[in-house]
């Protein structure tokens, strides 16, 4: 099993599992690569940013009731992937859809490593309904689904800063809830023609909610309403601050103020359940 493993193409790896159920009985990616990057990470992350979780058992409860989840968070630096990840191990790994391009770096060695510790591709601005569907399965396994849904980093790069709904979407196809989850100073550790700053790193992970909590909303608004909300569930994490506090527009701009939608509603938390053999059944 070991052979057949270890040389697989970066293709291969994007629907094979990681984690989860099938992990467990099936050919799935190996996790070597994912265990060396975690160690020496790890070990600078402590060590050089005090690196410290939150709420990480709202994550765990996921893998104790063998269900998948959606992990969105706020995105404001390259490194925001590498604490994401480092979160959520030992016990569980982050399937992260990340940029079709970054697969080709380094003649194509950056998407090999990339794949081995569990990212696949998504093309920007578009519907991709390859990665969406890989992303359905891999919950409907059991597995986490990481997914930055300004699709780029805050005050960085050339790309429009707006609210993606896929996160929403694809937990709706996967019937998977979904977890903010806060990274906190990340942004600040280096900024373009400064030093590094070995500030304290913290991830922190919010109250999870299921996209069918959002039935009062219209029906053509409803994905992007719930990833409004799943947004400002993180930058209230970020900013310490009551939900309501938080500016949106000002942090989106030319998105859909929500606001008003929520004022008169309120979204029960998700509570984790054994209902892996449920959606197993529904692929």
């Amino acid at each position: 099993m070991l052979c057949n493993t270890m040389f697989l193409s970066r293709e291969q790896m994007w629907d094979l599992p990681l984690g989860g159920s099938k992990a467990k009985t099936e050919r799935h990616i190996t996790h070597w690569c994912g265990n060396i990057f975690y160690v020496l990470f790890g070990i600078m992350a402590k060590v050089g940013f005090r690196f410290s979780v939150i709420g990480r058992e709202h994550l765990r409860a996921f893998k104790e009731a063998g269900e998948g989840v959606v992990v969105i968070s706020n995105h404001s630096s390259y490194l925001d992937v590498v604490f994401l990840y480092l979160s959520a191990r030992l016990k569980q790994w982050i399937r992260f859809m990340a940029r079709d391009t970054l697969f080709d770096t380094g003649g194509g060695l950056g998407g090999q490593i990339f794949a081995r510790v569990g990212a696949f591709p998504v093309k920007r601005d578009s519907a991709d309904r390859a990665s969406i569907r890989r992303a359905t399965h891999m919950l409907r396994d059991g597995e986490v689904v990481g997914i930055f849904p300004e699709g780029t980093r805050r005050g960085k790069g050339s790309s429009k800063l707006e609210l993606h709904a896929g996160a929403s979407l694809i937990a709706k196809m996967g019937h998977a809830a979904i977890l903010p989850c806060a990274l906190v100073n990340v942004g600040s550790i280096k900024k373009k023609g400064g030093r590094i700053h070995f500030n304290h790193v913290k991830a922190i992970y919010g109250t999870p909610f299921e996209f069918s909590s959002f039935s009062f909303v219209p029906k053509e608004d409803r994905l992007e309403a719930c990833t409004w909300y799943a947004m400002r569930e993180c930058f209230a994490l970020v900013q310490d601050l009551p939900a309501s506090q938080v500016d949106m527009k000002a942090l989106f701009p030319d998105t859909k103020d929500y606001r008003e939608v929520f004022c008169g509603h309120t979204i029960s938390p998700y509570v984790p359940k054994q209902n892996a053999a449920k959606t197993k059944g529904m692929e």
